[in-house]
């Protein structure tokens, strides 16, 4: 498809359509068609076509002026009208809208389907898929204008001027869209390791890969179904996961507490005071009190008792010495 906008001097056929699209029946009448043919040869002159003082160039202008006469409207009219009723569509194959395009008109105007007019044809197909894509994103939200057009292949120079948007702007959802190729391409690759097993199973190894709800569906070319049992036996497991969690916290907590205060030994328990009044002669501040008592590995059920009611630390003591 057409890229970019670039374009060079036009053969001298389509020069001759052009000009004399302009012409009415008048000018195409026998009485005025002598000055009509001078007056355009001057015009193509002009445009740096050498048609006045070459006879060939000349003849082909009269040949296209004496056809056009006995036709009554000009080529370009026909090819026009029908490139105007083109829409995307239509010229999603631009080989083959430009044969179509070619044989309807061709019909009137034979001289259309030789092989060297062919090439030119193409290309107004080609600016003309171009155009009606742009004029596609731009009547799409976001960036998904741009995501288009990059998926169409058109030129980066063609994107920015068409779409009015900066080169940063361009380079950034080029880097959006790589990274979220490189993201299908690990999606690909985590299939590969669930192929053939239940739908659910795969979505639940798509989860555990932290790969997007919209992805699966698309990717693994799964339900919501698949979707919804894959959630459900996934909070399940999330739910015996955290049991066996708070489990092994509590187990933990209760461990680094220290056995109950009535299942200390009372030789242990008189060691245990002694080592917090030597903190406490340290230290009056509770929260030194509790990490110096916890590296020595006092009950933490002692420990409580020595910063609320450090009094008790006696009658404590007199009861483990019996």
């Amino acid at each position: 498809m057409t890229t970019n906008d670039a374009s060079r001097r036009k053969p001298l056929w389509l020069s001759i359509e052009e000009n004399i699209l302009g012409l009415d029946s008048q000018d195409l009448s026998a009485a005025n068609l002598e000055a009509s043919i001078q007056r355009v040869a001057g015009e193509l002159d002009n445009a740096g076509y050498n048609v006045s003082n070459h006879g060939g160039n000349l003849l082909q202008l009269r040949w296209v002026m004496s056809e056009t006469s006995k036709v009554g409207r000009p080529l370009m009219k026909d090819v026009n009208t029908a490139i105007a009723a083109l829409k995307l569509e239509d010229v999603a194959d631009a080989y083959g809208a430009t044969d179509r395009l070619i044989n309807d008109i061709g019909k009137t105007w034979p001289k259309l389907k030789r092989s060297e007019r062919r090439a030119d044809v193409i290309k107004m197909v080609e600016q003309t898929r171009l155009d009606l894509l742009v004029a596609k994103a731009k009547e799409l939200p976001g960036d998904e204008g741009i995501r288009l057009l990059i998926g169409e292949k058109v030129a980066s120079s063609v994107i920015t001027s068409r779409l009015e948007i900066t080169e940063d702007k361009l380079k950034q959802v080029n880097a959006e869209i790589e990274k979220e190729r490189a993201e299908r391409a690990r999606v690909a690759k985590l299939l590969e390791a669930v192929e053939g097993k239940p739908d659910e199973e795969k979505v639940k190894h798509l989860f555990d890969n932290s790969v997007s709800e919209d992805l699966i569906i698309e990717m693994a070319q799964v339900d919501q179904g698949a979707i919804a049992g894959a959630k459900k036996a996934m909070e399940a497991e999330l739910k015996e996961k955290q049991r066996l969690a708070e489990e092994e916290a509590a187990r933990k907590a209760a461990e680094a507490a220290g056995p109950a205060l009535d299942d200390i030994p009372p030789e242990e328990l008189l060691d245990h005071i002694e080592a917090i009044r030597e903190i406490m002669e340290f230290s009056d501040q509770e929260k030194e009190i509790r990490v110096m008592c916890e590296q020595s590995a006092i009950p933490k059920a002692l420990v409580d008792i020595a910063v609320s009611e450090p009094d008790k630390l006696d009658e404590l003591e007199k009861q483990a010495e019996g």
